[in-house]
């Protein structure tokens, strides 16, 4: 039985600080900034202000390209709306939890291409998913 998560699915707002806030701005506009370090010039994923490579405090915002495939996902099917989730590793060798939305669940696969995309959460901030490419 083929399942779609295109189905209506409310996204939990996630929490917002000072220190990833123009994360959440840029996703309100349209964009997936990633912090990159200016010391290594590694790019990482959550957004802090320490590099988690090299210990630099010297990092920047960047805006990804937001394409990626799908390292590993789990299909939701217990819960009233399916859904997915996924590690997806980004063009720029960064991984990131998200949700993979306008699919067919049973047509996923490990290594397909995605783009990401923008959903509202139920408090209002505007969250980065995923969408085969």
């Amino acid at each position: 039985m083929s399942s779609n998560s295109s189905a209506t699915r409310a996204f939990i707002s996630p929490g917002t600080n000072v220190e990833n806030q123009p994360f959440w701005d840029g996703a309100a506009a349209g964009r997936f900034l990633l912090k990159t370090c200016k010391a290594c010039g590694h790019a990482h994923f959550y957004p802090r202000a320490i590099c988690p490579h090299c210990f630099s405090d010297q990092t920047a915002w960047q805006e990804s390209a937001g394409l990626g495939t799908i390292y590993s996902y789990s299909v939701m099917r217990r819960v009233e709306v399916p859904y997915a989730i996924a590690y997806v590793t980004l063009d720029e060798g960064v991984t990131v939890m998200s949700n993979i939305v306008d699919a067919d669940l049973d047509k996923l696969a490990i290594g397909q291409r995605v783009k990401v995309a923008f959903r509202p959460s139920e408090g209002g901030v505007t969250i980065p998913v995923f969408t085969p490419a």
